[in-house]
């Protein structure tokens, strides 16, 4: 029997988010790619991001350890001052209103499970469902120290960094309790104090979700092999709520039984399958 062509898959793609009842939209990197959002995957990605640390053999496993904060905390929130400051000023894709739209269509709604940091998926409007972010969010800092488990908005804090050293010139973030040097509520590589208050609390809201969903779609977006957890997440959801899975992907696009791979980007894959729904 023949594979469906890419265009096939994009009608049956269609036809199962018209057919569904709730969304559940899992994101990876690849998510914010076409926003403009650089790809760390491979060290070759991360310095192309950051020559200053690429000229110094700093690497984005070095650089991102939650100890940076202790040892080098200028060069600590050099990287994440810039990647605040850039997911700021970032505006997230097209793409983004195409999955509010579907999913506020949506008798029981809709929720997000994603690996990403920058915080897009609020800021482009996805506030009538859960969202859960798996690795926290940028937008809201704790101590270093984990004094307490305290976290607090991002929102006053304007990091200066010089992109010619990648360091923190302003001054540091420091905890409001205990006066230690603050961080983002990110989980990081060797990471034993990050506070995960906020994810708990979260994923107990994207689990009420999916227990009252009838017949759930999971339409996963940019999320690649290297780190799978994304993937992984989707796909036993899928399989536990007896839904279907979509997963869009420009290189890792295959796709377990049931379950529809589209080769392509996220913004691409979404529009084609918007306009497919708009012509139904």
């Amino acid at each position: 029997m023949a594979r469906p062509t890419q265009e096939e898959r994009l009608q049956i793609a269609a036809e199962m988010i018209t057919n569904a009842t709730g969304l559940l939209f899992t994101a990876g990197a690849g998510m914010g790619v076409d926003s403009g959002l650089p790809d760390f995957r491979g060290q070759k990605g991360f310095w192309k991001a950051y020559p200053s640390l690429a000229r110094r053999r700093v690497s984005f496993k070095s650089v991102a350890r939650a100890y940076t904060f202790k040892d080098h905390p200028r060069l600590a929130w050099g990287f994440y001052g810039h990647r605040l400051n850039l997911y700021r000023s970032v505006t997230p894709h097209s793409g983004f209103g195409i999955l509010k739209r579907w999913g506020d269509a949506m008798a029981d709604g809709y929720g997000v499970f994603t690996s990403n940091v920058d915080g897009h998926f609020q800021r482009a409007g996805l506030v009538n469902g859960p969202v859960c972010e798996q690795h926290g969010s940028i937008h809201y800092l704790q101590c270093s120290e984990r004094c307490a488990d305290y976290l607090w908005s991002a929102d006053d804090f304007s990091p200066q960094v010089d992109e010619e050293t990648c360091l923190l010139v302003n001054d540091l973030p420091h905890c409001p309790q205990c006066g230690a040097v603050a961080r983002p509520n990110i989980m990081m590589f060797d990471d034993f104090h990050v506070l995960p208050t906020r994810q708990e609390r979260q994923a107990l809201e994207l689990k009420r979700f999916l227990d009252q969903c009838q017949r759930l779609v999971v339409i996963e977006i940019g999320a690649g092999k290297t780190i799978a957890t994304v993937r992984r997440f989707g796909e036993k959801v899928a399989r536990q709520h007896q839904g279907r899975l979509i997963r869009i992907n420009p290189v890792d696009f295959e796709a377990p039984p049931r379950a529809i791979g589209l080769e392509t980007s996220a913004r691409s894959g979404l529009e084609a399958i918007d306009r497919l729904i708009g012509a139904s």
